[in-house]
């Protein structure tokens, strides 16, 4: 997937062709109000309040309790990008906003829109970070209300691709035992134990994420089936021979390549001979002039925030092969370009 200007007519095909319009421009002086605007619409609920009807400016601006005038201003904008039909002097939203942008919509990521407003501040760091190579390690600074945002927003993210990965993935014949490293929010436990009725799963979480990923999981009523183990994963002693699935999603850009070598191994003496080891990640592109550009964001963003930025498709292969397991299978979701499952099993 890339960001990139979309001409709207031949003249202005004509001029991306001709490499006269300032790209540079369109990156930086636009996006960056377009990425502003639609994060501050949500927080300041402009998609909520127009959800059960077509509203004025007027009206939109006594429910929002905000300013008439600088509303018509970002309205413009909202509707140029595709968040509202504008007609007759009211604001209706389209079916691209109403299923991501409103609350209560199965599809939202109201969420993870809130917590982006925490990150946006984390981008002035960029410059130090490309001086120093030192990411910000944002799990040891998070407030509680940061937290809870995090854990709500990891949910939104994760809500399509939980719903697949249990699909894709090679689960043992009469497997009972799942352990979910990283698993916060517990939505992929919760699919994989929906899909296989004798699966009980446990998902290994930082103590603080655990506080406030118990609410999100205890709504989906499995009760003991899926349960917490409050712990680092770079710590923990996992066990042996213990169980037959276990899945490791969006952590490994949170360590070095040598703690995700030790996490590995780890899994592959807990894991029940037949077993099979799950790695879920962004996958860093390769290299070269297509290379694909939300992957290129992901890895430059987990880099800056956190440890290590995005491993490649050989380099998460490396982690299962040097565990001693078998890799087999890769596995890729439409809805999500550039994120990857990749198999391996033991024995």
């Amino acid at each position: 997937m890339k960001v990139a200007p979309s001409p709207q007519n031949p003249m202005e095909w004509f001029a991306l062709k001709s490499n006269l319009v300032p790209v540079p421009l369109g990156h930086t002086q636009i996006m960056f109000v377009l990425s502003r605007a639609v994060l501050i619409a949500t927080k300041l609920n402009v998609f909520e309040a127009a959800k059960d009807a077509p509203l004025s400016i007027e009206e939109l601006a006594a429910a929002c309790g905000i300013n008439k005038r600088a509303l018509q201003s970002l309205m413009h904008l909202l509707t140029s990008a595709g968040y509202f039909h504008a007609d007759h002097e009211k604001y209706a939203l389209t079916k691209m906003a109403r299923k991501w942008c409103l609350k209560d919509s199965e599809t939202s990521v109201y969420h993870q829109q809130m917590y982006n407003l925490i990150g946006w501040d984390w981008m002035s760091y960029m410059e130090e970070f490309l001086h120093t190579g030192k990411g910000l390690q944002y799990h040891d600074t998070f407030t509680d209300e940061q937290w809870k945002w995090y854990q709500s927003g990891m949910e939104d993210v994760s809500k399509g691709t939980a719903k697949i990965a249990p699909r894709k993935m090679p689960v043992p014949a009469n497997a009972t035992d799942m352990l979910d490293i990283g698993g916060s929010h517990g939505l992929y436990s919760v699919e994989v134990c929906k899909k296989f009725p004798a699966m009980k799963a446990v998902i290994l979480e930082l103590p603080k994420g655990v506080e406030h990923a118990k609410p999100l999981l205890a709504k989906h009523n499995l009760g003991d089936r899926v349960t917490y183990w409050a712990g680092d994963a770079r710590k923990e002693d996992l066990g042996e021979n213990k169980y037959d699935v276990i899945l490791i999603s969006s952590l490994m850009h949170h360590f070095t390549g040598e703690e995700n070598i030790a996490i590995s191994q780890k899994a592959a003496r807990a894991l029940k001979p037949e077993g099979i080891y799950v790695i879920q990640e962004f996958a860093r592109p390769e290299e070269g002039n297509q290379m694909e550009m939300l992957g290129a964001i992901n890895d430059l963003y987990f880099n800056l925030t956190s440890t290590s930025g995005s491993w490649s498709l050989k380099e998460l292969k490396g982690f299962q092969t040097l565990a001693g397991l078998n890799h087999f299978k890769v596995n890729t979701f439409i809805s999500l370009p550039g994120f990857v499952q990749v198999c391996a099993r033991k024995g």
